[in-house]
């Protein structure tokens, strides 16, 4: 199957959204895919802000993204946009860090007036970087992820069903996109 690199843009180490990946990777992974998790916040800040291109978890986060077939973003909404921390890693990537990539943008936030973050910040970006295929993506609401005293996630039914439907969407759309080669 596929290799997908899913990608935590949350700047929170107790973060909903990031623990929403790893519950999603669990089920690419069911499905035979080799999913590596990118948390952004664990790349250190003084590579991040400063643009330094040569660091080495830059270098590694590059690679990682190169050997992707499939990329999963997910961040909260902040301001009706993505994380600042997710943007400042998107930046340092080459410009067609996602060509030839199927991508699935997903959101987090409070409110359903952040839904539209999305396709209205975020999907831009992933298609100027690329894209081969962009799925479908999915906003979920911080009161439809409750973290349990264990540490696991619950996620509402409605939203469990929901984002199974994407993340099969994703996963189906892996085997069917065409590699493209690099813009040169």
């Amino acid at each position: 199957m596929a290799t997908v690199l899913s990608v935590s843009g949350s700047p929170s180490a107790s973060s909903r959204t990031s623990r929403l990946l790893r519950h999603l990777d669990q089920r690419l992974a069911a499905q035979g895919h080799d999913v590596i998790p990118l948390d952004v916040r664990t790349i250190p800040a003084g590579a991040l802000l400063g643009a330094d291109f040569r660091h080495p978890a830059i270098v590694e986060a590059t690679e990682l993204f190169a050997r992707a077939d499939g990329v999963v973003v997910g961040t909260p909404v902040y301001k009706a946009s993505y994380s600042g921390v997710l943007k400042a890693l998107l930046d340092l990537l080459p410009q067609y860090a996602l060509a030839g990539k199927t991508v699935l943008p997903l959101a987090t936030g409070g409110s359903v007036a952040h839904v539209l973050a999305i396709d209205y910040a975020l999907r831009p970006v992933l298609n100027s970087m690329g894209a081969a295929h962009i799925v479908q993506g999915w906003f979920t609401l911080d009161k439809d992820l409750a973290v349990q005293d264990d540490g696991s996630l619950a996620v509402a039914p409605a939203a469990t069903e929901a984002l199974g439907q994407v993340v099969d969407q994703f996963s189906a759309a892996l085997g069917r996109t065409p590699l493209l080669a690099a813009a040169g």
